[in-house]
């Protein structure tokens, strides 16, 4: 019974531990995942860099190819952010 409550500290630290820092990164990943599998051409996007740019054609492999004003330029699908490409395409609604 003594090292049950010795190691009772340690079970609710890592518990706390994956709820809070484990398992809202899984959950992250997996949306980052989706959103490159779901890519069609025309969508307006922005890289991790902060390119703006617009997908023409998306490679066999996890690349596309993006038009921006400097030319087209060829990207992995990872390098495109989740979020920049959701505000970029959703604003915010206007406050009056």
């Amino acid at each position: 019974m003594e090292i049950v409550n010795q190691l009772a500290p340690f079970i609710l630290i890592f518990a706390v531990f994956y709820f809070f820092m484990i398992r809202p990164q899984m959950k992250r990943q997996k949306q980052e995942k989706k959103f490159a599998q779901e890519l069609k051409r025309g969508d307006r996007i922005v890289t991790k860099s902060g390119l703006h740019g617009k997908i023409i054609d998306l490679g066999d492999d996890d690349t596309c190819i993006i038009e921006t004003m400097a030319g087209k330029m060829k990207f992995e699908r990872s390098a495109l952010s989740l979020e920049m490409s959701q505000k970029l395409n959703n604003p915010p609604a206007k406050k009056k």
